[in-house]
């Protein structure tokens, strides 16, 4: 019989022993109610009217108590002790037994404590029974061949059973019930007359009581870490944050609840993420709170990580700015002026703070109009470049030039004139003459960029026709091919006629750039007016050619 109960005791302390320990208490004391119902065959030792009765089970109730130290938080050994008084137990014809039954046990007990309020246990015990029997009716005792009605031993005894307690607090509990099997050894003592000889007893004992819990450490702490990853992240980026909770019961579902300094939380269990989208860079603190719903008191741990934002490179915006047309006349009219602006970190820019050192300037954005008066100079303009952070550029500036009014075109300025007195020949280049137009030439030969304006005059009373046209004419000849060899280039020279009225060559001195007016004048055709040789008739017979 022994031999089940050992093995079954040896397994689970050893099954207690491997598992993760907990809180529980060191000390616990039950006083409880108990009741045993007895077979220990003795009635059938009594007699009556000189025949042995027929045997019953004994009721006995009364009460014990338990004392136990844990070792663990499954495994423990505890001591045993019991009383109770027979009830109820009639032989018949008015005979009755009476008497007690006293328990004195010792043993391991194992309890499996976990989460929940029920703690079932099972528990073997070893130590003694101690019975008193004595058998009573109205005469006294009952009949007996020893004549004394009594029996009275001490033997060994085993119980074997378990039980369940619910808890109500911390350290208390209610045993709802300890339901045991005992085993008795009385022997083959047979005291009185008729005994059967039986050598074991099975017996049952119920009981049920209240458990008081002392000592032992408290209820671990729960407690919560947070950690990031990454750490640091840039403006935008996403953080994810993760809470593990310690001491929380593996068997609870816990809640998670988030918040942070910054950003906005996305996701929900043990594991959410933080948008930084729009933060200021610095630093920044999330916070998780784990709930054990199950529980009503100290069922929640906190804890927090750090997280840092960083900003992107703050760069300024850069531009430049021109002009068209960078310059403008001294009268006056306008420069668009045009401003290219970026930004480094591709952030959208604005161009204002338009400003110039003259004139007036409106702006639209990136392009604006100069509008500049008669005032010559250089006109400064300058405007600045800001970003949606309010970042701006170094103020860039462009110029626009007014031109000072162009000099006027260089006149024609009269060098000199001829006069033709001769009347027989009126359009003859004579000494006086031929020596002022030595003068024009050296004037031209030094002056390369110089042309020559010749006006031919003549009276109204002179008959010959062309002969103003004929003057000019013959002054150009003697400065290109007449004898005083100027060889001035015949380009260079233009030759006009005018209404001076008088018998005149004028010689007009043209600088390069400069213009002739020409009032007054004409052109002559010189396809039409041939010079005119001093000996016309000498000339014409060199032009025939030689007899053959």
């Amino acid at each position: 019989m022994r031999k089940p109960f050992f093995v079954v005791g040896f397994l689970l302390l050893v099954t207690g022993m491997v598992l993760a320990q907990e809180p529980y208490p060191k000390v616990e004391t039950s006083p409880a109610f108990m009741y045993i119902r007895t077979s220990p065959n003795l009635s059938r030792t009594f007699v009556v009217n000189g025949q042995v009765v027929p045997g019953e089970d004994l009721n006995c109730a009364g009460g014990g108590g338990t004392f136990t130290y844990n070792m663990s938080r499954f495994v423990g050994v505890g001591a045993d002790l019991g009383a109770c008084k027979f009830f109820g137990n009639t032989l018949g014809v008015g005979d009755k037994i009476d008497g007690n039954q006293a328990t004195f046990l010792f043993g391991p007990r194992i309890a499996y404590r976990n989460s929940s309020r029920f703690t079932p246990f099972f528990d073997v015990q070893f130590g003694a029974d101690r019975i008193s029997l004595s058998c009573k009716n109205s005469t006294g005792t009952c009949a007996s061949v020893a004549g004394t009605g009594t029996y009275t031993k001490t033997a060994f005894a085993m119980t074997a059973g378990g039980g369940l307690d619910v808890k109500l607090s911390r350290k208390v509990s209610l045993r709802l019930f300890q339901a045991e099997y005992l085993y008795t050894r009385f022997g083959n003592d047979c005291h009185f007359a008729g005994c059967n000889n039986n050598n074991n007893q099975n017996s049952f004992r119920l009981k049920s009581g209240v458990v008081f819990g002392w000592g032992g450490a408290p209820p671990a702490e729960l407690t919560a870490s947070c950690s990031v990853q990454p750490s640091e992240v840039m403006v935008g980026e996403p953080v994810t944050v993760t809470a593990n909770g310690s001491n929380f019961n593996p068997k609870h579902s816990p809640d998670y609840s988030w918040n942070s300094t910054g950003g906005k939380i996305s996701g929900t269990g043990s594991s959410v993420h933080v948008d930084t989208s729009g933060l200021a860079g610095g630093n920044y603190t999330a916070t998780a709170t784990i709930t054990d719903p199950k529980l009503k008191k100290n069922n929640s741990a906190n804890c927090s990580a750090n997280f840092i934002v960083k900003e992107p490179p703050k760069n300024p915006p850069t531009m430049a700015c021109s002009a068209s047309p960078s310059s403008l006349p001294a009268s006056g009219g306008s420069s668009t002026i045009t401003c290219n602006c970026t930004s480094p970190d591709g952030v959208p820019v604005r161009v204002g703070d338009w400003s110039a050192s003259s004139g007036s300037i409106t702006g639209s954005d990136s392009t604006a109009t100069l509008t500049v008066g008669a005032s010559p100079g250089r006109v400064v303009v300058s405007a600045t470049c800001t970003d949606a952070r309010g970042l701006k550029s170094s103020v860039t500036t462009t110029q626009v030039s007014v031109e000072n009014p162009p000099p006027p075109p260089p006149q024609a300025s009269k060098l000199s004139q001829c006069d033709f007195p001769n009347p027989v020949k009126p359009w003859r280049v004579d000494n006086t003459c031929k020596a002022i137009l030595d003068d024009v030439g050296k004037n031209l030969q030094q002056n390369t960029e110089n042309k020559l304006v010749i006006v031919g005059n003549s009276e109204p009373t002179e008959k010959r026709n062309n002969l103003a046209a004929e003057r000019a004419v013959n002054s150009k000849a003697y400065l290109t091919a007449g004898e005083s060899k100027l060889g001035i280039d015949a380009s260079r020279i233009e030759t006009r006629t005018g209404s001076g009225g008088t018998k005149t060559a004028e010689y007009w001195i043209v600088p390069a750039g400069g213009t002739f007016s020409g009032e007054g004048t004409q052109t002559v055709d010189e396809s039409q007016v041939m010079p005119v040789p001093d000996h016309p008739r000498a000339h014409k017979a060199a032009k025939k050619p030689a007899a053959q």
